[in-house]
């Protein structure tokens, strides 16, 4: 049996951070104390010199583009991505091509995902007007979630007849996630846009276009039906403060039916920044006011919000180096993810123990993911070490997306990533990566 043992490591975890050392074995974490003293031919020991160590990160929502659309990512290079990030763990989205609405096409990812990932999988389901028969072959203890598109989406994926939306809220058997955005709103506001301006619509439009009016119409229908079905309802990506009203920050989380999960470009970016980044901060929902921006920040702190996620959603610089009509939405963020909330811990804006709450501790809960993040005798060893003080620089040198751009070129962050562990496997160090992949498909407590 392969054996680890971290030493010398601040752990945070559970809302405390204490100094201590960990044993793993098999990939699997067999003791947690304040010195720990083993010897063995097998055993590798790694100082973690006063560095932090966190659980891995589960990211709710990625778009690795395959199948279908790998010239912008695929499975390998994004999961690769994200393991330097510390994401351990990701649940990919259905929209891809062909979209993920069958079973056998569920399995096909799966399949693809245990040859190349290198972070633990999961995938989300995906729902349409005429697939509720197959909604409901759904295993709960094997696949992450159903996602709904109550907005605009690729093909044939908005779910907008509400007879059979009520009908997928009553019978589905996993978690629902949702991405909510009104099309009736979106395509009023983007006719009066056309008609005016013609396909080059200035990129400062874009949260007026796709508005808080938008956001709130379809996250508080959503809401209500959930309320009426008894659905568990996560609603994705929350981009204005009007929409935090329609949650609590009620506790345990696990007895939660509503929650609902912000992403990173929504708390670093706010609608000042598109004079300057242009399309490449074009998302859907899109980047708000810096009230809304503060506001999300502040929910996050007052578990109103319960997940940060990333969205990592990428594109070729060619195709978003385009005028507002033809610019895709989205951009790559899972690399940059955790390094960009330590930031805003070193700003005195966030506590450690509340980034590891919000992106390792509660997406295990809501998801019901079986032994993963937390650091805790008996769980999976998924666990990244971070030195909060190693400055680097984002520069097309060290972007590993395969679309080779990101929002965050040139800032420059004091913390980074130096070890990541996946299943108990020393996957990532300083930005080098061992030869060998050891990712596992997620299982769900259900």
């Amino acid at each position: 049996m392969k054996k680890v043992l971290i030493k010398n490591a601040r752990i945070v975890n559970e809302g405390s951070i204490i100094e201590g050392d960990v044993f793993i074995e098999d990939g699997i974490i067999t003791e947690i104390a304040s010195s720990i003293s083993a010897k063995s031919p097998n055993l590798s020991i790694i100082d973690a010199e006063g560095n932090y160590l966190l659980p891995g990160l589960i990211d709710d929502q990625v778009h690795f583009r395959e199948p279908g659309l790998t010239h912008k990512e695929t499975i390998a290079t994004g999961s690769k991505a994200a393991v330097a990030g510390g994401i351990t763990s990701f649940i990919e989205m259905p929209n891809t091509n062909p979209q993920t609405t069958t079973i056998e096409l569920l399995e096909e990812k799966f399949s693809l995902a245990a040859k190349t990932s290198y972070a633990n999988y999961s995938f989300m389901f995906g729902g349409t007007n005429d697939n509720l028969e197959e909604i409901k072959k759904i295993d709960p203890k094997n696949t992450a979630a159903l996602k709904l598109f109550l907005g605009s989406s690729t093909g044939n994926m908005l779910v907008d007849d509400e007879k059979i939306l009520e009908k997928i809220f009553k019978e589905s058997p996993v978690l629902i996630a949702a991405h909510c955005e009104d099309e009736a709103t979106i395509r009023k506001n983007m006719e009066e846009c056309v008609e005016r301006y013609g396909d080059d619509i200035p990129i400062e439009l874009h949260p007026k276009i796709r508005s808080e009016e938008a956001c709130y119409i379809s996250s508080s229908k959503a809401v209500a039906l959930a309320k009426k079905t008894g659905a568990r309802l996560h609603v994705f990506h929350i981009s204005t403060a009007k929409e935090l009203k329609l949650f609590e920050n009620k506790k345990p989380l696990k007895d939660k039916m509503i929650t609902a999960e912000v992403c990173i470009h929504h708390l670093w970016f706010n609608d000042q920044d598109y004079g300057r980044k242009g399309t490449f901060i074009k998302w859907n929902p899109a980047v708000k006011t810096q009230k809304d921006q503060e506001a999300l920040l502040k929910a996050v702190i007052d578990d109103k919000i319960d997940v940060i996620a990333t969205d990592h959603a990428p594109h070729t610089r060619e195709e978003k180096n385009n005028v507002y009509t033809k610019a895709p939405s989205g951009g790559p963020l899972v690399q940059h993810a955790l390094p960009a909330m330590l930031q805003f811990h070193h700003q005195g804006k966030i506590s450690l123990e509340k980034i590891v709450e919000k992106m390792c501790h509660n997406p295990a809960i809501l998801f019901q993911i079986e032994k993963r993040g937390f650091i805790r005798e008996g769980y999976k060893a998924d666990l990244v070490l971070v030195d909060l003080n190693a400055p680097w620089s984002v520069q097309p040198g060290n972007i590993l997306y395969k679309c080779g751009w990101s929002p965050f070129e040139g800032v420059t962050f004091k913390s980074r990533v130096t070890h990541t562990f996946v299943n108990g496997n020393l996957v990532y160090k300083n930005f080098q990566f061992t030869p060998f992949m050891k990712a596992e498909r997620l299982k769900f407590e259900r």
